[in-house]
């Protein structure tokens, strides 16, 4: 509402009107300070000060205002409102807290720090569950492709009860890989005053002097398999790498996306690498509810701050820190959602001016924590920013510019570490995140090169079907160097649900043949992968891409220099493989992944379950 302040002032006389026909109806001319207005009412000339009190529980307020809501204030009050508290924002706590897995057992206690901060700045917070799939629990089983289908749950599910009961805000928490990306779509769909927290990364397990990530126990199993290590050794990594709460501890996915919307200004600054179990994870929680509230108040909007500039800030940063394969995915979600327009091949043209700066897992030595003691993403934001590669101008949930934020962040990083490269000697000089494309990815693949010294390999197709056969063969000992594995129908219909290949990239790793293997698939890969892998290849091979028409023996040309993806068989083969190709019967025809299955786009445009249905 506005409140119409009158102040007196002086008129002469004999403008007055003569006569009630002669007044002037009530009228408002706005000054140009835009804080003033000349008001004429029956002759009596005055000024009058404008003040927006608009209320700040302007969606709630449907809910909790009025003699006709008494009963939906009855059911508040059996939760905790008080009469006071009926005028309040309020302001949903998604909370991904479960004991399915280390990276979200400690949440709930973040949420109880985000619910007092809600109230200690005026707020009234409603928590609310949403779930978690553990991806590292999952990996190599069929349980695997229900965890990019939770992405969608989870937006689903906090844009469900976020409306549903007409919130003023929300505050989410999560910690595994999906959890980021679900609640950040979400967030742009509503377009509501929203924050993101991290729930926070695990500190490092250790083993005969070296760090450990749950990384570690799948390269292991490589490693063993090939008679590098014994199973005593096996055991003792698998019983040190997890010490104890928190997301996966390199760069892998939850930290790369934590790190990105933080660049992206939905989180606050230095928040995305902080332990799960240290104490300033906690503060930084409530002073983000403290943020949120203020954002409220200035109705600072979700799609005010992911616009095209932010998510290419964010792109930037994913390179800089060599972050996981998985952004690509879910970036061109988060853009669909936000209504901002992004494509695959926008991350090849930054890739091509951004360095990668941090010597992170999976490929490098050290672990977000040590990022975090390093400067953390603030310190790698200021080294771009000095050299133009961030838009300084893009806007944050603080209400101040990326510019402002960074203004006393040191632009070197410190010389006693080497977590964070000198700008004139990074890891390397591009991204690591190649977009190929060629007869076999016409729409385009992600291909992750870090950790490999030649990005570029042909050789002959070894063609499986699965995950699971493709593991088998590798643990063998049937794949070779110079092999170009083949995983097919892993996609996000095909699988359904594009699982992640960490066990087969992995076993690859442990076996020594990182660098001397190629493998693409039309699924996914951790973010704890590395090598010479080449996912999301679309079209997929469920709707007859190229990839379903590969053959046993086929020679493929992966390129990450010339950005190729080729099976090396002429036009008029391709075309009589394409000419008998029948889809294959779906693997599901109920429940969600069988819904799923219908709904989910391509990977190349993120595959998005609302595509297409205006």
């Amino acid at each position: 509402m506005w409140v119409i302040i009158f102040k007196s002032q002086n008129y002469d006389p004999i403008d007055k009107p003569n006569s009630l026909q002669d007044r002037k109806p009530f009228s408002f001319s706005k000054n140009k300070s835009g804080g003033l207005y000349t008001v004429d009412f029956f002759g009596q000339i005055k000024i009058v000060e404008s003040k927006n009190t608009m209320p700040e529980n302007i969606r709630s307020q449907l809910v909790t205002k009025g003699v006709q809501r008494a009963p939906n204030r009855a059911m508040l009050r059996a939760v905790g409102f008080e009469d006071s508290d009926f005028t309040k924002p309020i302001i949903g706590v998604a909370n991904a807290y479960s004991t399915i897995t280390p990276c979200n057992m400690g949440i709930n206690d973040l949420a109880m720090r985000g619910m007092t901060g809600v109230k200690e700045a005026g707020g009234m917070p409603q928590i609310f569950g949403t779930i978690t799939i553990s991806d590292g629990i999952s990996m190599g089983t069929e349980g695997m492709k229900y965890s990019l289908v939770s992405r969608d749950v989870i937006a689903d599910s906090i844009e469900t009860v976020c409306n549903g009961q007409t919130m003023d805000g929300v505050l989410a928490i999560g910690g595994c890989d999906k959890n980021m990306p679900g609640a950040m779509i979400a967030i742009a769909r509503m377009n509501i005053p929203a924050i993101f927290v991290y729930g926070g990364t695990i500190k490092p397990g250790n083993y005969n002097g070296k760090d450990l990530t749950v990384v570690s126990a799948f390269e292991a199993v490589g490693e063993y398999s090939a008679g590098k290590i014994d199973e005593a050794e096996l055991t003792a990594i698998e019983r040190r790498a997890c010490p104890g709460a928190g997301s996966c501890g390199g760069m892998f996915t939850a930290n790369t996306m934590s790190s990105a919307f933080e660049a992206m200004g939905m989180s606050l600054m230095y928040s995305s690498t902080m332990a799960a179990e240290d104490a300033e994870k906690a503060d930084s929680t409530e002073k983000s509810a403290h943020v949120l509230v203020e954002a409220i108040r200035k109705q600072i909007l979700p799609r005010q701050i992911i616009t095209r500039k932010a998510i290419e800030n964010a792109i930037s940063v994913i390179m800089a820190v060599g972050g996981s394969t998985n952004a690509v995915l879910h970036f061109l979600a988060i853009a669909h959602a936000a209504d901002v327009e992004l494509s695959i091949d926008d991350f090849e043209t930054i890739r091509a001016r951004v360095p990668v700066l941090c010597d992170l897992k999976p490929s490098g030595r050290y672990v977000t924590t040590n990022l975090h003691q390093a400067g953390g993403i603030p310190l790698v934001m200021k080294m771009l920013l000095e050299h133009d590669l961030l838009h300084p101008d893009a806007l944050t949930i603080t209400g101040k510019t990326i510019a402002e934020q960074l203004a006393d962040v040191p632009s070197q990083p410190p010389a006693n570490q080497d977590v964070i490269r000198p700008w004139d000697n990074p890891m390397y000089a591009q991204g690591h995140l190649a977009i190929l494309k060629g007869n076999l990815a016409t729409e385009g693949a992600v291909a992750k090169i870090t950790g490999v010294k030649n990005p570029e390999i042909t050789g002959p197709a070894r063609v499986f079907e699965s995950e699971e056969a493709c593991l088998e063969a590798i643990l063998a000992g049937k794949i070779q160097a110079g092999d170009i594995i083949v995983v097919r129908y892993e996609g996000p219909k095909g699988g359904p649900g594009m699982r992640e290949m960490l066990a087969p990239t992995s076993a690859i790793i442990g076996a020594g043949l990182g660098d001397k293997v190629g493998l693409i698939t039309d699924g996914r890969f951790s973010g704890g992968t590395y090598g010479m892998v080449v996912g999301h290849v679309a079209p997929e091979a469920a709707v007859g891409g190229a990839i379903a028409l590969i053959k046993e023996g086929d020679m493929i040309t992966i390129d990450a220099h010339k950005r190729l993806l080729q099976l090396n068989i002429s036009d008029e083969e391709l075309e009589k493989r394409r000419e008998v190709w029948e889809p294959p019967t779906p693997r599901y025809t109920r429940g969600v992944l069988a819904k799923y299955a219908k709904l989910v786009s391509s990977s190349s445009v993120g595959a998005v379950t609302d595509s297409g249905l205006d």
